[in-house]
């Protein structure tokens, strides 16, 4: 008899790690709903902020795609300069580099090249482009980036990223990247570029040195805009084939996602931007979505009026949180509010 129930005993003891192997993870909390009108802006500035604005060492940036124009804000004291007309229909996304601004035209199939430094107050034709690139970017939503010498954009949606000299302002090279590519950015010493053609999105990693592909990687489906910081290479997918939006978070040291994120359908088509201790997300009827990088979880979920852009720049999150209105927010004050 006593040998019977130590030989049962040790039997269960030995399927036990087994049984909890088999046990399914615990489905991740929801973000928790937060109305928008609890944060406190530092800045309530009376500008749209549009999607694709880029930060300079001393402004914000921000595309007027309607009106064709460009707006600086000082990062000082928060002001909104006169707007600078560029051409029809800002697009993508903006780049500061070379002393120079350079905007996507979608209405002109264009690049347009500003110079910062010129004011359409003290100089009327300031409102020129210093020069325009007759290269088109090949999504609306996209990215267009810069690095080692160059900038990068996407110029055909059969998966073509194009080189652009600054000196010459032409292309000077294509790689060729999985189909229905859109965006670009750098970061990690790599160019990183969503495709979202067939049923399963790839991130492309290319090498700006060589122009060389250096790893194509399966990520969510359907993914478009993308951000690199707080230790991964982060991916906004639409999904596809009755699956919700999701965030893939790949590892830039191996190259493999590490995690899947839920966001939900709304916010998934909106814009992302990985800083200052998160990763965040802002989309129409999303004003603001926060991912903690220490665990894979959005963990809050801003309800409210605006939404559809996010910067992170000086030291702080810059959202749309109107038609007409931009916040500058503190993201320590924005982490601390609870439900």
């Amino acid at each position: 008899m006593i040998r019977q129930v130590v030989f049962t005993l040790l039997l269960s003891l030995a399927l036990a790690p087994q049984a909890i192997a088999q046990t399914p993870p615990a489905a991740p909390r929801p973000a928790a709903d937060i109305p928008l009108t609890r944060l406190t802006a530092d800045a309530a500035i009376p500008v749209a902020l549009g999607s694709g604005a880029i930060e300079s060492a001393d402004a914000v940036w921000v595309p007027n795609r309607a009106a064709g124009s460009l707006v600086r804000i000082d990062a000082k004291d928060n002001q909104p300069g006169a707007p600078v007309v560029v051409g029809a229909q800002p697009c993508a996304s903006l780049v500061v580099a070379f002393d120079s601004v350079w905007v996507p035209l979608c209405g002109d199939g264009t690049i347009a090249r500003i110079d910062p430094k010129a004011s359409p107050m003290i100089d009327p034709k300031a409102s020129k482009p210093s020069a325009t690139l007759k290269t088109k970017v090949a999504s609306n939503d996209g990215r267009i980036a810069t690095a080692v010498g160059s900038v990068w954009a996407i110029t055909d949606r059969k998966g073509v990223l194009s080189r652009i000299d600054p000196d010459t302002n032409t292309v000077v090279a294509e790689v060729h990247v999985a189909a229905g590519a859109s965006a670009v950015v750098f970061g990690e010493e790599a160019l990183w570029i969503t495709s979202d053609e067939g049923a399963t999105g790839h991130l492309t990693r290319v090498n700006p040195h060589n122009n060389e592909i250096v790893e194509v990687i399966e990520v969510g489906p359907k993914p478009g805009r993308l951000a690199v910081g707080e230790g991964g290479v982060w991916t906004l997918n639409r999904g596809a084939g009755g699956n919700g939006g999701t965030v893939s978070r790949v590892d830039p040291a191996t190259n493999k996602v590490v995690a899947t994120i839920p966001v939900g359908d709304a916010a998934a088509t909106g814009e992302i931007a990985a800083g200052l201790g998160s990763v965040w997300i802002s989309a129409p009827g999303v004003p603001l979505l926060r991912i903690d990088p220490r665990t894979n979880r959005a963990v809050q979920r801003f309800t409210g009026d605006g939404g559809g852009a996010v910067l992170v720049a000086h030291g702080s999150l810059w959202i749309a949180a109107g038609p007409l209105l931009t916040w500058r927010l503190d993201p320590l004050l924005v982490a601390a509010i609870r439900p």
